[in-house]
Protein backbone atom coordinates (compact mmCIF):
# COMPACT_ATOMS: atom_id res chain seq x y z
CA UNK A 1 0.00 0.00 0.00
CA UNK A 2 1.10 3.56 -0.64
CA UNK A 3 1.71 5.85 2.32
CA UNK A 4 1.36 9.60 2.65
CA UNK A 5 4.96 10.29 1.61
CA UNK A 6 4.84 8.26 -1.61
CA UNK A 7 4.99 10.38 -4.81
CA UNK A 8 1.93 10.31 -7.05
CA UNK A 9 1.04 11.54 -10.52
CA UNK A 10 -2.02 13.77 -10.58
CA UNK A 11 -3.25 14.54 -14.07
CA UNK A 12 -0.06 15.51 -15.84
CA UNK A 13 2.02 16.53 -12.82
CA UNK A 14 4.18 14.63 -10.35
CA UNK A 15 3.54 15.36 -6.67
CA UNK A 16 6.19 14.77 -4.02
CA UNK A 17 3.69 13.32 -1.53
CA UNK A 18 -0.01 12.54 -1.11
CA UNK A 19 -0.96 15.35 1.24
CA UNK A 20 -2.97 18.31 0.00
CA UNK A 21 -3.53 21.76 1.46
CA UNK A 22 -7.29 22.18 1.34
CA UNK A 23 -8.82 25.40 -0.02
CA UNK A 24 -9.50 27.92 2.75
CA UNK A 25 -11.00 31.39 2.45
CA UNK A 26 -8.67 33.93 4.08
CA UNK A 27 -10.23 37.26 2.94
CA UNK A 28 -6.94 39.08 2.58
CA UNK A 29 -7.01 40.08 -1.09
CA UNK A 30 -6.74 43.69 -2.19
CA UNK A 31 -9.90 45.69 -2.85
CA UNK A 32 -9.68 44.98 -6.62
CA UNK A 33 -9.46 41.23 -6.07
CA UNK A 34 -5.72 40.84 -6.66
CA UNK A 35 -3.90 38.63 -4.15
CA UNK A 36 -2.02 40.63 -1.53
CA UNK A 37 1.78 40.54 -1.40
CA UNK A 38 1.53 38.34 1.68
CA UNK A 39 -0.35 35.66 -0.30
CA UNK A 40 2.80 34.65 -2.19
CA UNK A 41 4.66 34.16 1.09
CA UNK A 42 1.73 32.32 2.69
CA UNK A 43 1.43 29.74 -0.08
CA UNK A 44 5.18 29.41 -0.66
CA UNK A 45 5.66 28.60 3.04
CA UNK A 46 3.43 25.54 2.55
CA UNK A 47 4.88 24.32 -0.76
CA UNK A 48 6.17 21.08 0.79
CA UNK A 49 2.69 19.56 0.63
CA UNK A 50 2.07 17.53 -2.50
CA UNK A 51 -0.53 19.96 -3.80
CA UNK A 52 -1.83 23.35 -2.71
CA UNK A 53 -5.44 24.18 -3.57
CA UNK A 54 -5.93 27.90 -3.19
CA UNK A 55 -8.69 29.79 -1.47
CA UNK A 56 -11.89 30.14 -3.46
CA UNK A 57 -11.30 32.59 -6.33
CA UNK A 58 -14.23 34.19 -8.14
CA UNK A 59 -14.54 33.93 -11.93
CA UNK A 60 -16.54 37.17 -12.25
CA UNK A 61 -17.92 40.14 -10.33
CA UNK A 62 -21.14 38.19 -9.77
CA UNK A 63 -19.15 35.30 -8.35
CA UNK A 64 -17.92 37.18 -5.28
CA UNK A 65 -19.66 36.50 -1.99
CA UNK A 66 -17.36 37.60 0.81
CA UNK A 67 -15.24 40.66 1.48
CA UNK A 68 -11.73 40.82 0.00
CA UNK A 69 -11.68 37.48 -1.76
CA UNK A 70 -9.49 37.18 -4.88
CA UNK A 71 -10.55 37.00 -8.51
CA UNK A 72 -8.94 35.56 -11.64
CA UNK A 73 -10.59 37.35 -14.55
CA UNK A 74 -8.63 40.59 -15.08
CA UNK A 75 -5.07 41.29 -16.17
CA UNK A 76 -4.29 42.61 -12.69
CA UNK A 77 -5.58 39.38 -11.14
CA UNK A 78 -3.37 37.34 -13.45
CA UNK A 79 -0.28 39.35 -12.55
CA UNK A 80 -1.06 39.05 -8.87
CA UNK A 81 -1.55 35.30 -9.02
CA UNK A 82 1.64 34.91 -11.05
CA UNK A 83 3.65 36.13 -8.05
CA UNK A 84 1.95 33.41 -5.99
CA UNK A 85 2.47 30.56 -8.45
CA UNK A 86 6.09 31.59 -9.07
CA UNK A 87 6.78 31.59 -5.34
CA UNK A 88 5.24 28.14 -4.90
CA UNK A 89 7.07 26.68 -7.89
CA UNK A 90 10.37 28.19 -6.75
CA UNK A 91 9.90 26.28 -3.49
CA UNK A 92 9.24 23.03 -5.35
CA UNK A 93 5.47 22.98 -4.93
CA UNK A 94 2.41 22.53 -7.12
CA UNK A 95 -0.72 24.68 -7.03
CA UNK A 96 -4.28 24.53 -8.36
CA UNK A 97 -6.49 27.64 -8.22
CA UNK A 98 -9.96 26.89 -6.88
CA UNK A 99 -12.68 28.60 -8.92
CA UNK A 100 -15.60 29.52 -6.67
CA UNK A 101 -18.84 31.27 -7.56
CA UNK A 102 -20.69 32.04 -4.32
CA UNK A 103 -24.12 32.29 -5.94
CA UNK A 104 -26.72 33.22 -3.34
CA UNK A 105 -24.09 33.22 -0.55
CA UNK A 106 -23.36 36.87 -1.28
CA UNK A 107 -24.19 40.38 -0.11
CA UNK A 108 -24.25 43.48 -2.36
CA UNK A 109 -21.98 45.31 0.09
CA UNK A 110 -19.25 42.73 -0.54
CA UNK A 111 -19.13 42.85 -4.34
CA UNK A 112 -17.49 45.34 -6.72
CA UNK A 113 -20.76 46.19 -8.48
CA UNK A 114 -23.00 46.10 -5.36
CA UNK A 115 -25.71 44.17 -7.16
CA UNK A 116 -28.12 41.57 -5.85
CA UNK A 117 -26.66 38.06 -5.75
CA UNK A 118 -27.59 35.56 -8.45
CA UNK A 119 -28.60 31.93 -7.99
CA UNK A 120 -30.52 29.09 -9.64
CA UNK A 121 -33.73 30.33 -7.99
CA UNK A 122 -34.87 33.31 -5.92
CA UNK A 123 -34.52 31.50 -2.60
CA UNK A 124 -32.54 33.08 0.24
CA UNK A 125 -30.25 30.83 2.31
CA UNK A 126 -31.74 32.18 5.53
CA UNK A 127 -28.45 33.07 7.21
CA UNK A 128 -26.50 36.28 7.90
CA UNK A 129 -23.14 37.22 6.39
CA UNK A 130 -20.28 39.46 7.51
CA UNK A 131 -20.01 42.76 5.62
CA UNK A 132 -18.01 45.95 6.09
CA UNK A 133 -20.76 47.22 8.40
CA UNK A 134 -21.07 43.99 10.40
CA UNK A 135 -23.38 40.99 10.17
CA UNK A 136 -26.33 41.39 7.81
CA UNK A 137 -29.00 39.01 6.55
CA UNK A 138 -28.27 37.74 3.05
CA UNK A 139 -30.88 39.18 0.66
CA UNK A 140 -32.98 36.97 -1.58
CA UNK A 141 -30.97 36.38 -4.77
CA UNK A 142 -32.17 36.99 -8.29
CA UNK A 143 -32.90 33.86 -10.31
CA UNK A 144 -30.53 33.56 -13.27
CA UNK A 145 -32.00 33.43 -16.75
CA UNK A 146 -31.07 30.46 -18.90
CA UNK A 147 -28.75 32.68 -20.93
CA UNK A 148 -27.09 33.89 -17.72
CA UNK A 149 -26.48 30.31 -16.65
CA UNK A 150 -24.73 29.66 -19.95
CA UNK A 151 -22.73 32.88 -19.59
CA UNK A 152 -21.62 31.75 -16.14
CA UNK A 153 -20.31 28.52 -17.66
CA UNK A 154 -18.35 30.71 -20.08
CA UNK A 155 -17.07 32.79 -17.14
CA UNK A 156 -15.68 29.64 -15.52
CA UNK A 157 -14.02 28.67 -18.79
CA UNK A 158 -12.41 32.09 -19.15
CA UNK A 159 -11.24 32.17 -15.52
CA UNK A 160 -9.61 28.75 -15.94
CA UNK A 161 -7.64 30.01 -18.93
CA UNK A 162 -6.54 33.07 -16.97
CA UNK A 163 -5.45 30.87 -14.04
CA UNK A 164 -3.21 28.83 -16.31
CA UNK A 165 -1.85 32.05 -17.82
CA UNK A 166 -1.02 33.05 -14.25
CA UNK A 167 1.09 29.91 -13.87
CA UNK A 168 -1.33 27.63 -12.04
CA UNK A 169 -0.82 23.90 -12.57
CA UNK A 170 -4.58 23.53 -12.89
CA UNK A 171 -7.94 24.55 -11.45
CA UNK A 172 -10.41 22.98 -9.07
CA UNK A 173 -14.11 23.81 -9.47
CA UNK A 174 -15.76 24.50 -6.12
CA UNK A 175 -18.85 22.34 -6.30
CA UNK A 176 -19.25 22.01 -2.54
CA UNK A 177 -20.15 23.84 0.68
CA UNK A 178 -23.41 25.37 -0.48
CA UNK A 179 -22.05 27.64 -3.22
CA UNK A 180 -23.41 28.07 -6.75
CA UNK A 181 -22.61 24.63 -8.19
CA UNK A 182 -24.15 22.85 -5.22
CA UNK A 183 -27.09 25.26 -5.26
CA UNK A 184 -27.95 23.88 -8.69
CA UNK A 185 -27.75 20.33 -7.30
CA UNK A 186 -30.05 20.92 -4.31
CA UNK A 187 -33.86 21.01 -4.68
CA UNK A 188 -33.95 23.35 -1.67
CA UNK A 189 -32.12 25.99 -3.74
CA UNK A 190 -33.15 25.04 -7.28
CA UNK A 191 -36.80 25.04 -8.34
CA UNK A 192 -36.10 25.92 -11.99
CA UNK A 193 -38.34 24.66 -14.80
CA UNK A 194 -35.77 24.87 -17.62
CA UNK A 195 -33.06 22.35 -18.51
CA UNK A 196 -31.13 23.21 -15.35
CA UNK A 197 -33.85 22.24 -12.87
CA UNK A 198 -36.17 19.42 -11.92
CA UNK A 199 -34.68 16.01 -12.64
CA UNK A 200 -31.35 14.72 -11.33
CA UNK A 201 -29.95 14.98 -14.85
CA UNK A 202 -31.03 18.61 -15.16
CA UNK A 203 -29.80 19.66 -11.72
CA UNK A 204 -26.42 18.07 -12.52
CA UNK A 205 -26.19 19.82 -15.88
CA UNK A 206 -24.54 23.04 -14.67
CA UNK A 207 -21.76 21.23 -12.79
CA UNK A 208 -21.08 19.00 -15.78
CA UNK A 209 -21.11 21.87 -18.27
CA UNK A 210 -18.65 23.86 -16.13
CA UNK A 211 -16.28 20.90 -15.78
CA UNK A 212 -16.52 20.05 -19.48
CA UNK A 213 -15.95 23.65 -20.60
CA UNK A 214 -12.85 23.99 -18.43
CA UNK A 215 -11.48 20.64 -19.58
CA UNK A 216 -11.92 21.74 -23.19
CA UNK A 217 -10.17 25.04 -22.46
CA UNK A 218 -7.13 23.95 -20.44
CA UNK A 219 -7.13 20.14 -20.67
CA UNK A 220 -8.86 17.53 -18.55
CA UNK A 221 -5.56 16.70 -16.83
CA UNK A 222 -5.53 20.25 -15.40
CA UNK A 223 -9.19 20.23 -14.36
CA UNK A 224 -10.65 18.99 -11.08
CA UNK A 225 -13.79 19.41 -8.98
CA UNK A 226 -14.65 19.40 -5.28
CA UNK A 227 -17.97 18.05 -4.00
CA UNK A 228 -19.57 17.68 -0.57
CA UNK A 229 -22.30 15.03 -0.90
CA UNK A 230 -25.02 15.24 1.70
CA UNK A 231 -23.78 18.37 3.41
CA UNK A 232 -26.51 20.45 5.04
CA UNK A 233 -25.48 24.03 5.55
CA UNK A 234 -26.86 27.43 4.61
CA UNK A 235 -30.20 25.98 3.57
CA UNK A 236 -28.77 23.26 1.32
CA UNK A 237 -30.76 20.03 1.28
CA UNK A 238 -30.19 17.56 -1.55
CA UNK A 239 -33.28 15.60 -0.57
CA UNK A 240 -34.06 11.91 -0.62
CA UNK A 241 -32.48 11.51 -4.07
CA UNK A 242 -29.03 12.53 -2.81
CA UNK A 243 -27.40 9.16 -3.33
CA UNK A 244 -28.85 8.79 -6.83
CA UNK A 245 -27.82 12.38 -7.63
CA UNK A 246 -24.17 11.71 -6.84
CA UNK A 247 -24.16 8.33 -8.56
CA UNK A 248 -25.21 10.13 -11.73
CA UNK A 249 -22.97 13.17 -11.26
CA UNK A 250 -19.81 11.26 -10.37
CA UNK A 251 -20.41 8.76 -13.15
CA UNK A 252 -20.71 11.55 -15.72
CA UNK A 253 -17.72 13.46 -14.34
CA UNK A 254 -15.67 10.26 -14.52
CA UNK A 255 -16.17 10.19 -18.30
CA UNK A 256 -14.41 13.56 -18.64
CA UNK A 257 -10.99 12.23 -17.55
CA UNK A 258 -10.38 14.95 -14.95
CA UNK A 259 -7.20 15.16 -12.88
CA UNK A 260 -8.97 14.38 -9.63
CA UNK A 261 -12.17 14.43 -7.62
CA UNK A 262 -11.97 16.11 -4.20
CA UNK A 263 -14.60 15.00 -1.69
CA UNK A 264 -15.32 16.88 1.54
CA UNK A 265 -16.85 14.03 3.50
CA UNK A 266 -18.87 14.29 6.66
CA UNK A 267 -21.81 12.14 5.73
CA UNK A 268 -22.70 8.50 5.15
CA UNK A 269 -19.67 6.25 4.72
CA UNK A 270 -21.44 3.97 2.26
CA UNK A 271 -21.90 6.92 -0.11
CA UNK A 272 -18.16 7.57 -0.07
CA UNK A 273 -17.44 3.91 -0.84
CA UNK A 274 -19.93 4.10 -3.70
CA UNK A 275 -18.17 7.18 -5.10
CA UNK A 276 -14.82 5.38 -4.94
CA UNK A 277 -16.28 2.58 -7.06
CA UNK A 278 -17.56 5.01 -9.68
CA UNK A 279 -14.49 7.23 -9.86
CA UNK A 280 -11.52 5.77 -11.76
CA UNK A 281 -8.89 8.47 -11.31
CA UNK A 282 -7.27 10.19 -8.35
CA UNK A 283 -9.58 10.72 -5.37
CA UNK A 284 -8.78 13.24 -2.64
CA UNK A 285 -10.70 12.91 0.61
CA UNK A 286 -11.09 15.65 3.18
CA UNK A 287 -12.59 14.70 6.53
CA UNK A 288 -13.15 17.87 8.58
CA UNK A 289 -11.75 17.49 12.08
CA UNK A 290 -9.78 14.35 11.30
CA UNK A 291 -7.37 13.78 14.22
CA UNK A 292 -3.65 13.62 13.63
CA UNK A 293 -3.40 9.94 14.47
CA UNK A 294 -5.72 9.12 11.56
CA UNK A 295 -3.70 10.96 8.90
CA UNK A 296 -3.05 8.51 6.08
CA UNK A 297 -5.80 6.08 7.08
CA UNK A 298 -7.85 6.48 3.89
CA UNK A 299 -4.73 6.17 1.74
CA UNK A 300 -3.65 3.04 3.62
CA UNK A 301 -6.99 1.32 2.94
CA UNK A 302 -7.06 2.40 -0.71
CA UNK A 303 -10.20 4.48 -0.27
CA UNK A 304 -8.28 7.66 -1.16
CA UNK A 305 -5.25 8.39 -3.30
CA UNK A 306 -4.56 11.63 -1.43
CA UNK A 307 -5.86 13.34 1.70
CA UNK A 308 -6.41 17.06 2.20
CA UNK A 309 -6.05 19.10 5.38
CA UNK A 310 -7.10 22.61 6.26
CA UNK A 311 -6.45 23.86 9.78
CA UNK A 312 -3.25 21.86 10.29
CA UNK A 313 -1.80 23.16 7.02
CA UNK A 314 -2.93 26.68 7.86
CA UNK A 315 -1.27 26.69 11.28
CA UNK A 316 1.86 24.74 10.33
CA UNK A 317 3.92 26.01 7.39
CA UNK A 318 6.13 22.96 7.94
CA UNK A 319 3.20 20.52 8.18
CA UNK A 320 5.11 17.81 6.28
CA UNK A 321 8.29 18.12 8.38
CA UNK A 322 6.29 17.91 11.60
CA UNK A 323 4.56 14.75 10.40
CA UNK A 324 7.83 13.13 9.40
CA UNK A 325 9.47 13.64 12.81
CA UNK A 326 6.36 13.34 14.97
CA UNK A 327 6.62 16.92 16.22
CA UNK A 328 3.64 18.66 17.85
CA UNK A 329 1.45 20.89 15.71
CA UNK A 330 0.65 24.56 16.20
CA UNK A 331 -3.00 25.23 16.98
CA UNK A 332 -4.87 27.37 14.46
CA UNK A 333 -5.98 30.79 15.72
CA UNK A 334 -9.64 31.09 14.74
CA UNK A 335 -9.67 34.82 15.49
CA UNK A 336 -7.31 35.43 12.55
CA UNK A 337 -8.90 33.15 9.96
CA UNK A 338 -10.50 35.95 7.93
CA UNK A 339 -8.99 39.32 7.07
CA UNK A 340 -6.19 41.14 8.83
CA UNK A 341 -2.44 41.27 8.34
CA UNK A 342 0.37 38.74 8.68
CA UNK A 343 -0.88 37.64 12.10
CA UNK A 344 -2.38 34.20 11.74
CA UNK A 345 -1.39 34.21 8.07
CA UNK A 346 2.37 34.14 7.54
CA UNK A 347 3.66 34.30 11.14
CA UNK A 348 2.99 30.75 12.38
CA UNK A 349 6.30 29.39 13.74
CA UNK A 350 8.18 26.45 12.21
CA UNK A 351 10.32 23.87 13.99
CA UNK A 352 13.38 25.84 12.86
CA UNK A 353 11.93 29.00 14.40
CA UNK A 354 11.35 27.19 17.67
CA UNK A 355 14.90 25.80 17.70
CA UNK A 356 16.34 29.24 17.00
CA UNK A 357 14.31 30.78 19.82
CA UNK A 358 15.51 28.07 22.20
CA UNK A 359 19.16 28.64 21.26
CA UNK A 360 18.72 32.38 21.79
CA UNK A 361 17.55 31.73 25.34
Amino acid sequence: MSDIFTPVTLGGIELQNRLVMAPMTRSRANADGTPSKLAAEYYAQRAAVGLIVTEGTQPSDDGQGYLTTPGIYTDAHVEGWRTVTDAVHNNGGRIFVQLMHAGRMSHPDNTPHHRQGVAPSAIAPGVPMFTSTGMQDIPTPRAMTTDEVRQTVADFRYAARRAVEAGADGVEVHGANGYLVQQFLAPSANIRSDEYGGSIENRSRFALEVARAIAEEIGADRTAIRLSPGITMWGIDEGTEGSALYRHLVGELDKLGLAYLHIMHSGVEERLVDIRKRWHRALIINRPGRPRDEIGADIATGLADLESYGQMALANPDFIDRLKVGAPMNEADRATYFGGTEKGFTDYPTLIDAATDKEAV
